[in-house]
C-alpha cells in the first residue's frame, strides 16, 4: 500500500487530493498506467506525463524511478519560483 498524492489540476482532474492505492508497479511509469485504466477521470489526468512532475517519498525523481519500498508518490504540474 502507498499513499498518491495529487496537487493542483492533478487533483482537480481526479477529484481528489490524495488516496492509498493497492498497486504491483515497480515504477512511477508503471503506476501511472494502472491508474490510468482505472477510470476515465486518472486517463485524462495523466494523459500528459509531459506536463507533470512527480516525487517518491517528497525527493523529485522520473517516471522511471523505481517503487520498491515507496510509502508516497506525489504528482503536480511544474513550478516557478521567484
Amino acid at each position: 500500500m502507498m499513499d498518491v498524492l495529487y496537487f493542483a489540476w492533478v487533483r482537480e482532474r481526479i477529484g481528489l487530493p490524495r488516496e492509498t492505492v493497492e498497486t504491483r508497479a515497480e515504477t512511477v511509469r508503471d503506476l501511472v498506467d494502472e491508474l490510468r485504466r482505472r477510470e476515465g477521470r486518472y486517463d485524462l489526468a495523466f494523459s500528459d506525463t509531459r506536463a507533470l512532475r512527480v516525487a517518491v517519498d517528497q525527493e523529485l525523481c522520473d517516471f522511471d524511478a523505481p517503487l520498491a519500498g515507496a510509502r508516497e508518490v506525489a504528482f503536480f504540474p511544474p513550478m516557478t519560483g521567484g
